[in-house]
């Protein structure tokens, strides 16, 4: 029913968490961004931004032909409404989950993957640029951690801004963050680590992506992009 175009990044894990959580049938089409396989004219026709993930729903709900959809959290949203799962009906509970799906995709997600970038694969060591995304890192962790002070979840019940925002943080040894400054989110984190469809979509990436070394020929094509590469 899904084509999953995929990699195993965590945008690409925030889909195949929610696919596994609500049992959707998907098929996982790879696309190695190593390789330079996300500037392919066929994945440009689905994800015209030439990233990862994007979709192909081959049944949508309007009973019209395949529809195709990139961006993670659009994905996340999109699933969620088709599934009626993982995204509340209820005005109040739907835009508090909304706000933090976005705090994800215009926060989290962005300053953690420069956090990366600059402290693992920049050319030359910058330390203004190092020291201001792990400090932004530090931050958005700790609006995370208050947020989860009382309650289980991030909108109190499991829904997609956990799914969203999880896979961002399974890397924080690599963003220069200890779990155990932050213990709300600590306890949030080891719980989601432990949820069965969870595992499944880690054990998944595993078996796709054998060889998670980013050479210097993958560093060419996943930061040089300018316009002559994304056209």
């Amino acid at each position: 029913m899904i084509d999953l175009y995929y990699w195993t990044t965590p945008n690409g894990h925030k889909i195949t968490i929610f696919l596994e959580e609500v049992a959707l049938p998907y098929t996982i089409k790879p696309v190695n961004i190593s390789k330079g396989e996300q500037f392919a004219s066929e994945f440009l026709a689905i994800s015209p931004n030439n990233r990862i993930p994007a979709i192909v729903d081959h049944a949508p709900v309007d009973g019209g032909g395949p529809l195709a959809v990139f961006e993670s959290g659009a994905i996340l949203e999109y699933l969620a409404r088709k599934t009626r799962k993982l995204l509340p009906a209820d005005l109040r509970r739907h835009s508090e989950v909304m706000q933090w799906l976005f705090w994800q995709t215009s926060g989290l997600g962005p300053m953690l993957g420069q956090n990366h970038h600059f402290a693992h694969y920049a050319p030359e060591a910058l330390p203004y640029a190092i020291d201001r995304y792990v400090k932004e890192t530090e931050r958005l962790y700790a609006v995370l951690d208050r947020r989860l002070q009382h309650r289980e979840f991030i909108a109190d019940a499991y829904s997609i801004a956990d799914i969203a925002s999880y896979p961002w943080i399974v890397p924080h040894a690599r963003q220069g963050m200890r779990l155990d400054d932050f213990p709300h989110l600590r306890h949030w984190f080891n719980a989601m680590g432990v949820r069965p469809a969870v595992q499944r979509a880690y054990a998944k990436a595993a078996e796709i992506n054998t060889a998670p070394t980013v050479t210097e020929a993958a560093k060419a094509l996943l930061f040089g992009q300018g316009r002559r590469l994304a056209v």
